[in-house]
C-alpha cells in the first residue's frame, strides 16, 4: 500500500508541475540565418485593407471650409478616437470593397494599402475638385488595430489598440496576460485573409517567435490560447496543489476502505 501511495504521489508531482520552460517567453533558442530572412521580409509587408475595416480619413485644405463638404462629421478640428465615434465617423468597407466618401461616392480601397489610399483621394480630388494652390492634405489610417482574444487569458474579449503595428506580446499584455494555466507554446492566430482564414500556431516561449510573421498581428486576428494539459486534470498546477490533492484523494478512499468494512 505504501508503494502505491508513493507511486501516485511521485507521478503525480512529476506530469502535475509545470516547468519554468513553459511559462518564460521568448527563451534563446538555435535558429537559421535562412528562415529569418524569409520572415523578416514578410513582416516588412504593409497592412492591405480588407471588408469590415474602419478606415479614419482625414482631408484638410487651405481653406478648411471647402474641403469639411467630403467629411463624414462636420467637426472639424476635434479628435474621435473612440471605437463607438469611429464606427460611425469612420469610413466602413462594405463587402464589395468599397467606402463612401460625401461627394466622391465610391471608392474601391481592397487590397489597397493606407498610403495607395491616400494617394487616390487626392488624385480624384485634385482632377475633380481643386487645383494644386489649394494645397490638399490627406491622411488615411486605420480605426485602430482591433483584434479578438479568448481561451486561457486575463480579459478575454475584443479590443483595439490605436497603434500602426501591434505584436502578438503587446496584445496579450493589453489582455491581461496569459494566467499560468495557458498554453504559451501553443498559441493559435486565425487570420482573414482574400481567399478565406488562414490558422497559424505560434511558440511564445522560444525567442524565434519574434522572426514569424504572426508576431505581428493584423486587423481582425482572432487569437486563441488553449490550456495546459494540468488544468484539465484538475491535480494543480505546483508541486504543493498536487500533493495537497492526491492527500485528499487517498483520505477520502482511505475513509470509504474503513467505513465498508464497518458495515
Amino acid at each position: 500500500m505504501k508503494k502505491i501511495v508513493f507511486f501516485a504521489l511521485f507521478s503525480v508531482l512529476f506530469t502535475s508541475c509545470i516547468s519554468t520552460k513553459d511559462l518564460t517567453y521568448l527563451q534563446p533558442k538555435s535558429t537559421k540565418s535562412s528562415d529569418s530572412i524569409k520572415v523578416s521580409q514578410e513582416v516588412s509587408k504593409p497592412y492591405r485593407i480588407q471588408t469590415s475595416d474602419i478606415l479614419s480619413i482625414s482631408i484638410k485644405a487651405l481653406d478648411q471650409k471647402l474641403v469639411d463638404m467630403f467629411s463624414i462629421s462636420q467637426t472639424s478640428g476635434q479628435t474621435l478616437t473612440s471605437p463607438q465615434a469611429l464606427f460611425f465617423s469612420g469610413y466602413t468597407v462594405d463587402d464589395h470593397g468599397n467606402i463612401r466618401v460625401p461627394i466622391l461616392g465610391e471608392v474601391n480601397v481592397l487590397g489597397f494599402t493606407e498610403d495607395e489610399v491616400r494617394r487616390k483621394i487626392e488624385k480624384q480630388l485634385l482632377e475633380e475638385y481643386f487645383k494644386e494652390e489649394a494645397n490638399i492634405f490627406v491622411t488615411v489610417r486605420l480605426a485602430g488595430l482591433r483584434y479578438t482574444i479568448n481561451g486561457e487569458i486575463g480579459s478575454p474579449g475584443t479590443n483595439t489598440i490605436y497603434q500602426d503595428r501591434v505584436t502578438i506580446m503587446e496584445a496579450i499584455a493589453n489582455s491581461g496576460d496569459i494566467p499560468i494555466t495557458g498554453n504559451r507554446k501553443e498559441v493559435q492566430i486565425f487570420r482573414k485573409l482574400a481567399h478565406g482564414f488562414e490558422t497559424y500556431s505560434i511558440d511564445l516561449t522560444d525567442a524565434n517567435a519574434m522572426n514569424s510573421p504572426y508576431f505581428y498581428i493584423q486587423p481582425n486576428d482572432y487569437i486563441i490560447v488553449k490550456p495546459l494539459k494540468q488544468k484539465s486534470w484538475g491535480t494543480g498546477v505546483t508541486g504543493m496543489q498536487s500533493v495537497a490533492t492526491i492527500m485528499t484523494a487517498i483520505s477520502l478512499i482511505t475513509t470509504l476502505l474503513v467505513l465498508s468494512k464497518t458495515l
